[in-house]
């Protein structure tokens, strides 16, 4: 399918492109949920060639449809590229009936500074104005949950500078920490499931601990995977034994939320938190090995 412009005006980035959604959807006539694939870059450039379309591909296999963004980069400044990302937000609520996917399950999934984009889209839709004046506008921009890829979170030295200055420019001292996410945290902000590699040279590992640690710090659910080896950017992991699980695990996150949700509108809340209880898991452990079985 066709690219969509976000924007109807010529709104267009440092190259002449206009920011766009480019749908990745299931051959089949189902319902599915649906993954906001966004880029990284450094907010200096969007690396869709490897953190796009193969990364919409994957989750095709694993049941999503998938929306990759191309956003404003520098000489852009914030808040267009998460303008962009709130607007996508929007236009894929707004067509679920026409892609096929459940409005209630759409997740943002960014890399790098990709990642930055996608955190923004859970914690910044109160400041951020994605309004074009249309039908769209009324719509919800935040994630229902985010998958962040190696993400820059922070914007202060110990994070990745040189993405907060190709996002902020001579605005940047003065609003970095503004904008290191990890400040940023809810009790509302959305679930989110954190990978990167403790050896990765570019973004310290530490941005998705800095993450991790307020989300657990603001009870919100979040699943942290550090990965022993690897460089910036390991995308999908392929041939690894290790970093190549983290699409898989991400679904699994997912649908683990949903079943949380489901328990609780479905008044069986109290025997879904026995399920992770030691007791429980004791006596299903005892009932296993009585039978004789093992899986």
């Amino acid at each position: 399918m066709d690219a969509i412009r976000l924007w109807s005006e010529n709104t267009c980035d440092a190259e002449g492109r206009m920011p766009s959604l480019t749908p990745f959807l299931i051959d089949d006539a189902e319902i599915h949920g649906a993954i906001l694939v966004i880029p990284g870059g450094g907010y200096g450039c969007v690396c869709e060639q490897t953190e796009g379309t193969p990364i919409a591909g994957m989750f095709n296999r694993l049941g999503f449809h998938a929306f990759v963004l191309d956003y404003r980069v520098a000489p852009h400044r914030y808040p267009a590229p998460q303008q962009d990302g709130f607007r996508a937000m929007k236009l894929i609520r707004g067509n679920a009936a026409r892609f096929r996917v459940d409005p209630e399950c759409v997740a943002a999934c960014g890399f790098s500074a990709g990642g930055h984009l996608a955190a923004s889209l859970g914690v910044l839709e109160k400041e951020v104005d994605a309004s074009a004046g249309d039908g769209f506008d009324s719509l919800p921009a935040t994630p229902d949950y985010l998958i962040l890829g190696y993400p820059v979170i922070s914007l202060e030295a110990r994070g990745h500078a040189d993405s907060g200055r190709n996002l902020l420019g001579d605005r940047y001292d003065a609003e970095f920490r503004r904008l290191s996410l990890q400040y940023r945290v809810t009790r509302h902000t959305p679930p989110a499931f954190l990978w990167h590699t403790i050896r990765d040279q570019i973004v310290p590992y530490r941005n998705s601990v800095l993450f991790a640690e307020a989300m657990a710090e603001k009870g919100r659910p979040c699943e942290l995977h550090l990965f022993p080896c690897g460089d910036h950017g390991m995308l999908l992991g392929l041939g690894t034994k290790d970093v190549s699980a983290w699409p898989r695990l991400a679904v699994n996150f997912i649908a683990a939320q949903r079943a949380a949700r489901a328990a609780e509108t479905g008044g069986r809340a109290e025997t879904y938190r026995r399920l992770y209880t030691n007791a429980e898991q004791a006596r299903r452990e005892r009932k296993l090995f009585r039978s004789g079985k093992t899986k």
